[in-house]
């Protein structure tokens, strides 16, 4: 091989050399220039102290921008959690999700109230945190005809306030909305006796509505239920019903007279029918719960002395 063309090649090896060195060093400063600039643009709420962030997601809350204020309080509890401004940004944050609104929102509230009561329950917030666990929860109740597991959790939510918070300015509103979700529980009931009674099931009906009347005195509509127990009972035609259909008719006409029902009262009473045996009349099977958009389906009624549906 000639001089010339040895040192042509050993130019060009050089010139590779050089040019994949400037390469690796123009990635590597590429690399911490988007570094140091992903450290400051990327995330600039974790270089503010517990204060700060609190402050700043205030002023965005005042402004109704409910989404960007949560995030600088999360960041505010998260950096400082035992101290005023965490235990206010934990708080605040709740309030974010909760006015946000919408069922996702709503879950998450509830459980950062259910946080902040659990962490501070000496806190002189705490009544207010209870009360707001029911209201994330009676937004969410299901209509009459549907599973009211959210709507007793609902009601004990709001009755805890005045359990242990008797005191508090929010008893008495915790008090009102118990009433209005005990009362959608009591039509959940009545919704459940009338299917009952539409499908042949008197007993079951009968169970339902004693159930109502004792667990709901305050329901407003008691004098519905009342005849419709009236009819349960001369459906049942076992004996001692038409006594017992007789009585609680008399009781409707006592306690609501001015009641539509009481126009419907029976004028005459069929005879007493002699009992087929010791158990009474059979019923036909009951139906299976019925899917989700149907009709209400029944369940089976509560065990005496039980809370539940």
């Amino acid at each position: 091989m000639s001089r010339s063309r040895r040192l042509n090649r050993g130019r060009a090896a050089a010139r590779a050399v050089l040019t994949l060195a400037a390469l690796r060093a123009v990635l590597l400063l590429g690399a911490l220039a988007l570094g140091a600039c992903g450290g400051t643009s990327e995330d600039p709420i974790l270089e503010l102290s517990s204060q700060e962030a609190l402050e700043q997601g205030r002023k965005l809350m005042a402004e109704g921008k409910w989404n960007p204020a949560r995030k600088y309080f999360i960041h505010a509890f998260e950096v400082e959690p035992n101290s005023a401004t965490g235990r206010e940004g934990l708080l605040l944050a709740a309030d974010a999700y909760f006015k946000a609104g919408g069922s996702d929102n709503l879950i998450k509230a509830e459980a950062r109230y259910r946080d902040f009561v659990n962490r501070f329950p000496t806190s002189e917030h705490a009544a207010y945190a209870q009360f707001q666990i029911g209201l994330t929860l009676s937004r969410r109740i299901a209509k009459p005809d549907r599973d009211q597991s959210i709507s007793k959790q609902a009601a004990q939510a709001l009755e805890d306030v005045e359990r242990f918070y008797p005191t508090s300015e929010f008893a008495a509103q915790a008090k009102e909305e118990a009433e209005r979700v005990r009362a959608h529980l009591a039509d959940h009931d009545y919704m459940v006796g009338r299917f009952y009674e539409r499908y042949g099931l008197p007993n079951s009906a009968i169970d339902r509505y004693v159930y109502l009347l004792e667990n709901y005195p305050e329901y407003a509509e008691r004098d519905k239920v009342l005849y419709h127990l009236c009819q349960a009972y001369l459906e049942r035609k076992g004996k001692g019903d038409r006594d017992l259909a007789r009585e609680t008719c008399q009781r409707l006409e006592k306690e609501y007279p001015e009641s539509q029902y009481v126009e419907k009262i029976p004028k005459r009473w069929p005879e007493e029918p002699e009992p087929k045996d010791d158990h009474g009349p059979k019923e036909a099977k009951e139906p299976k719960e019925a899917a989700a958009g149907s009709d209400p389906a029944p369940t089976p009624p509560p065990p005496a002395g039980n809370g539940g549906l």
